[in-house]
């Protein structure tokens, strides 16, 4: 199909694709379209910024046209399930774009804003009503939202959905539907769990593919800057000002590194805004207001609240941290090179952080040119992956924080995870050399230990029960090497 014209589509979704200036097809839609119109289900494999929001909105608009009722009171006869608040809300302004021309009732139902304006939303009944998971288990949960009347489902951003957490959600949410209803399935990966969610939601699906998967984006120029951690913040600020940027993209991997990134560019001279899950959905949508309409030209993100970042003009991509996922730095850099545009992408590697250059470069199957700005060599310790393990941690619980706060915000303060070695430091009970293993620990030895003085081991000192009295012998006199121990500077 090289136009619109081509798919039969009803004259007033016709005539609104001509209010915005769409006149041909992506592959995508050309692909999609079709099946979706004669309600085939169907799995879209493609990239983001490949234009399957168009792919799947204009035949489910042609549907409702074709077929018009009013929903029940607190149904919908549309859902759209997407990961996080920002791609929900484009996804919504889509279907409000395309269906200008009709009488269409569409909803947003998302954390991170007040509940009882989305219950009065539903409570006449939408025909498009586009959720994250969490957020619609609430409504369901309220008796706001009934689902028996679901004719389309679409799940958009599938393989999102399973590394935030969400494919129990997904699945009983699926519970709740009717068996007869159309499935459109996208992803930008195919991992196992996937295919296999796929296959217990879709009957006898077509299958679309615009791209050998986990590819990148073709028209993006990558490249990396191989750097020491501490100068990373100066190397970002003299990258902005000294690249041709018309729009930079800033992806740490917390939400914390991101607001340090954001007040040390601020230092610099170069004004920046932050977006994560941390942040309420005014901020967020004010801070993407900025960066869209060109008053911030710097926006720093987190992969999560990023996903649903969709803005013309995103001339580069800057990965502060290196993901811990490969399957995001394809995600990461599909941010910018849109809609045919060229892109550059650029990530700051520390020696900490070469493990997860290897694997992106394992999955996009191609060795990424690099150059070298760091001081000194700085191999791989045993002690330095230790570390690295611990910090892994913690940004893994703070990713799962993340997703709950843009899917679940109602249901629970996210719990903070735990610093690395917490624990370790705490005072050591006076105790002989050969240490005890710690699983034959008293549960309550901690509370009861005393702190060992820090005076020398040879000073003369009163036997108490409290130093462990052997014969007046304190443990600390006989074994003055523990002192280092039992005052909480284990050497790590």
């Amino acid at each position: 199909m090289t136009s619109f014209n081509d798919f039969g589509l009803a004259e007033p979704i016709i005539r609104a694709l001509a209010q915005e200036n769409y006149v041909t097809p992506t592959p995508i839609q050309s692909q999609t379209i079709p099946l979706a119109m004669n309600r085939r289900d169907v799995v879209g494999i493609a990239q983001t910024g490949t234009g399957k929001t168009a792919a799947f909105a204009l035949p489910i608009l042609h549907h409702i046209e074709s077929h018009r009722f009013r929903p029940e009171r607190k149904t919908c006869r549309v859902l759209v399930l997407s990961p996080t608040r920002e791609l929900s809300i484009q996804i919504g302004d889509s279907f409000k774009a395309y269906g200008r021309n009709l009488r269409l009732a569409v909803a947003v139902a998302i954390g991170g804003v007040p509940i009882n304006r989305q219950v009065r939303a539903l409570n006449h009944g939408v025909e498009v009503l586009v959720a994250t998971p969490g957020r619609l288990l609430d409504l369901i949960g309220m008796r706001a939202l009934s689902l028996d009347s679901v004719e389309v489902l679409v799940l958009d951003e599938a393989d999102r959905m399973l590394d935030m957490g969400f494919i129990n959600d997904i699945r009983k949410i699926v519970r709740m539907l009717p068996a007869e209803r159309q499935t459109l399935f996208f992803s930008a990966t195919m991992p196992q769990a996937i295919a296999d969610l796929a296959k217990d939601m879709l009957r006898d699906p077509a299958r679309v593919s615009v791209a050998p998967q986990s590819t990148t984006a073709e028209r993006v120029a990558q490249r990396v800057i191989l750097t020491d951690k501490a100068a990373k913040q100066a190397l970002l600020a003299e990258t902005i000002k000294d690249e041709s940027i018309d729009r930079v993209l800033v992806f740490t991997r917390t939400k914390h590194g991101a607001d340090k990134v954001v007040r040390n560019l601020e230092k610099s001279g170069i004004y920046a805004e932050a977006i994560h899950g941390n942040k309420s959905q005014n901020q967020r949508e004010r801070a993407l207001s900025a960066f869209r309409d060109g008053r911030c030209r710097t926006l720093v993100a987190t992969d999560i609240a990023a996903r649903g970042i969709d803005v013309e003009g995103v001339s580069h991509v800057i990965n502060y941290d290196l993901p811990n996922v490969p399957e995001s730095y394809v995600h990461r850099i599909g941010r910018t090179a849109r809609a045919g545009a060229d892109g550059i992408a650029i990530s700051f590697v520390d020696h900490e952080e070469m493990a997860y250059l290897r694997d992106i470069e394992k999955l996009i199957r191609m060795s990424i040119p690099s150059t070298d700005r760091r001081s000194g060599p700085r191999p791989a310790t045993p002690a330095g992956a230790a570390r690295q393990n611990g910090r892994n941690a913690d940004h893994k619980a703070e990713h799962r924080a993340e997703h709950r706060a843009d899917g679940r915000h109602h249901r629970g303060k996210p719990q903070r995870g735990a610093r690395p070695g917490a624990g370790q430091n705490r005072p050591a009970q006076n105790r002989p050399a050969q240490a005890r293993p710690a699983q034959a620990r008293p549960a309550q030895a901690h509370a009861a230990r005393p702190i060992a003085s820090t005076q020398p081991a040879q000073r003369p000192q009163q036997p108490t029960a409290a130093s462990g009295d052997l014969g007046g012998v304190s443990f600390l006199q006989r074994k003055p090497a523990r002192r280092e121990v039992a005052d909480g500077r284990t050497p790590r």
